[in-house]
């Protein structure tokens, strides 16, 4: 996702000289090529997020769209009242981009999660973008840059690589559906979309389970009309994210459904319990220790999801013969 993310930004950068990048004295190799082609539009601030932060506010106001660029929790938590009082406050046009969401860098400790960033900017009101595959993370980028005000993009180690079909258009707030049915429906965010396709995919082959699965690469604004659909037409709904369950897309999905008057048959949120990680370990080893995996996705959508009809009728004829 961070290649494709910055492909995109120097596309853009080539016809819109407002676009302006900043890093957190990170991403070498990475942003080389863009600060050699822009050095104009590029600027490293140092290990300094909160200065980071105020510098792109005063940027924006002069009228760039500016990007803020770091490690998980760096452009985020370190810098809240910034990214609060500056920018969300003056309606600038910064675009706070945090590299690592999850359990990317999980081998370098709770420092370096970021599992509680959905939550804390959602409630802000900014627009939380996650998308879970390549195709998101650069279609995401051109929209943030049509959005007005700050935003916050989120981008992800894993990758469900690419989704989209041919034609699709990307639009904010509108949930994709990648794989359709009945039984059950898994809502995703971010890069643990790669989990929940390789789930749904081996419950519809090996259980006959057909699972619809909704990448919600918008957590605010929510679209709220795809999680109504889910609730009233499948058999339950199971939420994933790499992400505390509080306050993240688990409880966005189950506000929208309570705030409409409609209630999933079953409903189950995947995501860490009782707080942030605290080992270590690589982003796989994590998403197993804490039930996020693609074992855990299927336990979750088996509890769920409607019987599927050849599966029951089988059972019927075993207890009358």
């Amino acid at each position: 996702m961070r290649d494709a993310f910055v492909a995109r930004l120097a596309r853009i950068a080539e016809t819109d000289p407002r676009i302006f990048l900043i890093t957190g004295d990170l991403g070498f190799g990475v942003l080389d090529d863009f600060e050699r082609r822009f050095p104009r539009q590029y600027l490293n601030a140092g290990v300094a997020e909160q200065n980071m932060t105020g510098l792109a506010t005063g940027i924006a106001m002069e009228g760039r769209i500016v990007f803020t660029y770091s490690i998980g929790n760096f452009p985020t938590l370190r810098c809240l009242e910034q990214i609060r009082n500056d920018a969300i406050y003056h309606g600038a046009n910064v675009k706070v981009v945090s590299i690592g969401g999850g359990f990317s860098y999980g081998s370098l400790g709770m420092s370096h999660h970021a599992t509680e960033d959905l939550a804390v900017m959602r409630s802000m009101g900014l627009p939380v973008v996650a998308p879970g595959c390549d195709w998101e993370a650069s279609e995401a980028v051109a929209a943030l840059v049509q959005t007005p005000g700050a935003c916050y993009l989120r981008l992800d180690r894993a990758s469900a690589g690419r989704t989209e079909a041919v034609n699709e258009r990307f639009t904010l707030g509108r949930a994709r559906e990648l794989r359709s049915g009945s039984d059950a429906t898994v809502i995703a965010t971010g890069g643990i979309l790669s989990e929940v396709l390789v789930a749904a995919d081996q419950l519809r082959h090996e259980r006959g389970i057909e699972c619809r699965v909704l990448s919600m690469h918008t957590v605010n604004p929510l679209d709220v009309g795809a999680v109504i659909a889910a609730a009233r037409e499948t058999g339950g709904i199971v939420t994933v994210e790499e992400h505390t369950i509080n306050g993240g897309l688990g409880g966005a999905v189950a506000e929208a459904c309570l705030d409409n008057g409609v209630a999933p048959r079953k409903f189950k949120r995947l995501g860490l319990r009782g707080g942030f990680a605290a080992i270590v370990g690589k982003q796989e080893y994590l998403r197993s220790r804490y039930g996020i995996d693609r074992v855990a996705i299927r336990a979750a959508v088996e509890s769920c999801a409607r019987r599927p009809a050849a599966h029951h009728a089988a059972e019927l004829l075993t207890i009358s013969t």
